[in-house]
């Protein structure tokens, strides 16, 4: 019997779905997403991007436009942050990933991203989704900082009953009682997920914990676990971030950790 999420089931498809950008097989081998919060300048943003192409990431993340809590937080610089974000990825050759907040955007973001990314407080806009369900790009969608397996799966579902079968997970954390972390990040989830659906699911350490300290730890565990990639927050100096530099790692850390993950990630593929 076919669940509610019937399109993303392993009922409905018992094979791993395999999703090309640009000859990188997210979902068959390991995936690394890396870049700052929020885009800011041309040249800190090439240089962190052609920086990480000679680590050996795959994928460049940026946020052009910001949903924050606080409407006096950063919120992102827009059409120029685009701008700036394909610019590198000319530059680096990095196909890019960034958040799509606001249905008005979906044809200025198509034309400057590889990956559009829902965010944890858009998981449940159900128009954006069916919108991003009529485009060709792969989306990225992020689980919502309360929402169950199930709901997680039914907003994926959106996307997939639109004909858009280019979905990818993301495991971000969810909210608990504890302030310690910013989010507690659900190891549970990715092999729970892994075994209920067939789309493949990035593990995002940054936002799980909140603290840089913690973010090589969870994101070994996370493969570990199952997770198809990671997708990890950087900047040159993450004290001058216009955004979450607190769980930012500098381009060293970031350097170690896909150092430590290469043969991690090489033994239980």
């Amino acid at each position: 019997m076919l669940l509610a999420h019937k399109l993303a089931s392993r009922e409905y498809k018992p094979g791993d779905t395999v999703i090309n950008v640009k000859n990188i097989e997210i979902g068959k081998n390991k995936t690394i997403i890396a870049g700052p919060c929020a885009v800011e300048d041309e040249e800190t943003m090439v240089y962190i991007a052609m920086e990480l192409k000679k680590m050996g990431a795959h994928i460049l993340r940026g946020g052009a436009y910001k949903p924050r809590t606080s409407p006096y937080s950063c919120q992102g610089q827009g059409k120029r942050g685009l701008e700036i974000l394909n610019t590198a990825r000319k530059e680096s050759g990095l196909p890019v990933i960034t958040e799509l907040t606001d249905i008005r955007n979906l044809d200025l973001l198509c034309q400057h991203a590889d990956i559009l990314q829902v965010g944890s407080r858009s998981m449940q806009n159900f128009p954006l989704l069916k919108e991003l369900g009529r485009i060709k790009q792969p989306v990225l969608l992020k689980r919502g900082f309360c929402a169950t397996l199930e709901e997680w799966l039914l907003a994926a579902e959106y996307i997939l009953n639109e004909g858009n079968h280019k979905v990818i997970l993301c495991e971000r954390g969810i909210r608990s009682f504890d302030s310690y972390c910013r989010n507690t990040f659900d190891i549970n989830a990715v092999p729970a997920v892994k075994n209920l659906s067939h789309l493949p699911l990035i593990a995002d350490p940054s936002h799980g914990t909140g603290r840089k300290e913690l973010v090589a730890p969870v994101a070994r565990a996370a493969l570990a676990a199952g997770a198809d990639g990671i997708m990890v927050e950087v900047h040159p100096e993450p004290e001058k971030a216009l955004s979450d530099g607190h769980q930012s790692l500098t381009l060293e850390q970031i350097h170690q950790l896909i150092a430590d993950l290469k043969p991690f990630y090489s033994l239980i593929s």
